[in-house]
């Protein structure tokens, strides 16, 4: 299959079936690689990048977006190449800037998504954003309000779709519900983790999702590194991360069971998490998190790994879903 392009839920905008996280970009990987890394993924075909205002973390939060932000200045082709996506809800830090209760808060606020989106603008140096997502609910924050101001940054142009991430099902039911009845933009995706250990989106999310048209991105696609190789990782103490550690020896008997299974395949664990995802209905694009172009390059191979239905059953047998959808999953 390679990499391909595919419509994001039912709206017309194709992405590339792999997403490019940025979330490293700036604190575990510097400028220099980043743009090496943006470059290589172009040249791979990806063209959905994702990031968020409050990537930076310990750095700074807001440093991503500045480092995608030099990297689009670098060649106008580049925003031209790409579906950009943030998200806003979260603190961003603004040197120098006395404490401010909006922008160093958690919230959907009209006033801080505004202010958010400028900034956020300001840092990617560009005019627009293709997919600004509420990086989670704020269920505080009245609907007509939040969705007020997206449809607002809708018409100005500097938005073009508007997204969710880590939303629950009846979340994603009611904003789309919301917009339609105020002759709004519905939701265009929702971004949660999606794993083989973790499948709980299985039983309303990804519903939802389908219902209402949207692309499901999946974050977190290799489970917090259980899924790629996770018992050479434990046994080697993984950085004295203590807390990995104890969650494999917690699955240990899943996680042999897997990377077995992964041998079999001639394939790495890591590859065989990902090609699963692309198998699955409604998602649109797991996103990679990848800290160099070599972990990029051996991502990608996931696209091109097929796995046959005696795989993919094995796969159900060691990482069991919730059962299916609600509420047939666990009532009649």
């Amino acid at each position: 299959m390679g990499i391909t392009h595919r419509r994001l839920g039912n709206h017309g905008v194709l992405v590339s079936n792999v997403c490019l996280g940025t979330m490293n970009f700036g604190w575990h990987t510097t400028e220099e690689d980043s743009h090496r890394i943006m470059d290589r993924a172009l040249e791979l075909g990806i063209n959905f990048f994702d990031t968020a205002d409050v990537y930076g973390w310990s750095v700074r939060r807001g440093t991503t977006e500045e480092i995608i932000g030099r990297w689009i200045a670098k060649s106008a082709v580049h925003r031209e190449s790409i579906v950009l996506a943030t998200k806003v809800f979260n603190p961003v830090d603004n040197p120098g800037a006395p404490p401010e209760p909006n922008r160093d808060g958690r919230n959907l606020s009209a006033f801080k998504i505004r202010q958010h989106c400028e900034g956020s603008l300001r840092r990617l140096q560009t005019d627009h954003i293709d997919l600004y997502q509420m990086h989670h609910v704020d269920r505080e924050c009245p609907w007509d309000e939040a969705l007020g101001a997206f449809d607002a940054l809708v018409t100005q142009g500097k938005v073009v779709y508007v997204g969710s991430s880590n939303f629950a099902g009846w979340d994603i039911a009611t904003a789309c519900q919301e917009a339609s009845r105020r002759g709004m933009q519905r939701l265009a995706s929702e971004q949660s983790i999606y794993n083989l250990s973790n499948r709980m989106v299985e039983l309303e999310v990804l519903p939802a999702c389908r219902h209402y048209g949207m692309g499901f991105i999946p974050y977190s696609p290799l489970g917090g590194g259980l899924l790629s190789g996770a018992l050479a990782k434990a046994a080697g103490g993984r950085r004295g991360d203590e807390s990995f550690v104890k969650q494999v020896e917690k699955q240990r008997g899943k996680i042999a069971a897997y990377e077995e299974l992964c041998r079999g395949l001639g394939a790495d664990p890591a590859e065989v998490a990902l090609a699963w995802l692309l198998t699955r209905p409604v998602v649109t694009a797991p996103i990679i998190g990848p800290r160099t172009v070599s972990q990029l390059e051996s991502m990608v191979k996931a696209t091109e790994l097929v796995l046959d239905e005696a795989t993919l059953k094995k796969l159900d047998e060691i990482w069991p879903g919730p059962g299916g959808e609600a509420p047939k999953a666990y009532a009649w």
